[in-house]
């Protein structure tokens, strides 16, 4: 399944046609990793009715507007778990005390008709994803942007004297206006301009406003001589430019209560993601030695201490490198398939559509 249609059905349609299969507690709550101020995250899954599967109108997922509710369609929920993905195989795996309902048709599905090889990438794949979403808030936290953004003429430069100085300084210096001054493009070159400069001239400045992308060109009257060479630095501004706007973009949207508490930590890094990193790799390794996974954790207080900032963020990331070592070497050596059997797994399905469609 490939192609699928956008979702129409609410969650209240599912329960309302009694299409929920399974539905459980998920998140830091099935981790035992819960604190006083974790959400409630409710994932499950769910079949379509006879006509809407045999439609046109595959559906895959439902969630909220959050996203802190989700469902997954049973053929979606298989094929997810044929690729090995975490979050489907933990959902799987949800601890009974945790489980909010459960139709028996689910008993079908175990999670060791799943466990391969492939959790070997899939799992570390996911932790180096929390390790750059970390790296990426410590980069915007270490290196905050002011609000007010640069302007095109920070990034432009006389050239002068065999040497080079900011095109603020020499407007300055000449007490120009650089409203007033001309530029013209000089030949087999890039970013350089010839600047002109006469107040009697309709010249149309260096730059039109303060959110300009590229300099402005003024048609330059024959036998005008340049004050002196200018150069545009165009694509370190547009970088700038794109750092600047993903980094307020960023401040809107993050969450704050989050923030600040790494904030408070001292620390300036992604405290709950470097949290989920840790928990990831140790369950890899565990799948590869004990050929299970084990959701809820044994070893809650190591992983909310670094949650809680306990560790810096270069020793977390060597136990992130020891792990993955172990874990690729208990990989080597596990008795696991490469890959789950998907032709058995793919009868399983098939034997679960006739029992849900034809009772």
């Amino acid at each position: 399944m490939t192609n699928f249609k956008t979702s129409c059905m609410t969650i209240d349609d599912l329960k309302k046609q009694n299409l929920v299969l399974f539905e459980c507690i998920s998140g830091s709550k099935a981790y035992g990793l819960n604190t006083g101020k974790s959400d409630t995250d409710i994932k499950g899954v769910f079949y379509l009715s006879k006509e809407q599967f045999y439609s046109t109108e595959y559906i895959a997922q439902i969630s909220d507007e959050k996203n802190d509710v989700v469902y997954f369609e049973l053929g979606r929920f298989v094929e997810l778990l044929l690729k090995n993905n975490p979050n489907i195989l933990e959902l799987l795996a949800t601890p009974e005390d945790c489980v909010l309902h459960k139709h028996t048709i689910m008993d079908a599905l175990k999670v060791e008709m799943f466990l391969s090889k492939l959790c070997k990438e899939t799992f570390a794949g996911y932790a180096l994803t929390q390790i750059r979403k970390a790296k990426g808030l410590n980069k915007k936290i270490v290196n905050p942007f002011p609000e007010e953004r640069k302007s095109l003429l920070d990034f432009c430069y006389i050239v002068e004297n065999a040497s080079s100085i900011s095109l603020s300084e020499w407007l300055d210096k000449k007490d120009f206006s650089q409203e007033k001054c001309g530029l013209s493009s000089v030949a087999h070159t890039k970013g350089l301009y010839a600047l002109f400069y006469n107040e009697h001239q309709n010249y149309k400045g260096i730059a039109s406003s303060e959110d300009a992308n590229d300099v402005s060109l003024s048609s330059i009257p024959k036998g005008e001589k340049p004050e002196e060479y200018m150069f545009f630095n165009q694509e370190t501004y547009s970088s700038y430019c794109r750092e600047h706007r993903a980094y307020w973009d960023w401040v809107k949207k993050r969450n704050e209560d989050r923030y600040l508490t790494n904030m408070s930590h001292g620390k300036d890094y992604d405290t709950k993601n470097m949290m989920h990193t840790i928990r990831l790799l140790q369950v890899a390794e565990e799948i590869a030695t004990e050929g299970k996974i084990n959701v809820k954790r044994a070893n809650r207080d190591e992983l909310l201490s670094i949650k809680f900032g306990a560790f810096e963020y270069d020793d977390l990331l060597k136990m992130s490198d020891d792990i993955m070592q172990k874990t690729a070497e208990a990989f080597e050596k596990s008795n696991l398939p490469e890959e789950p059997d998907k032709s058995k797994i793919e009868k399983t399905l098939v034997a679960m559509r006739m029992e849900l469609y034809h009772p």
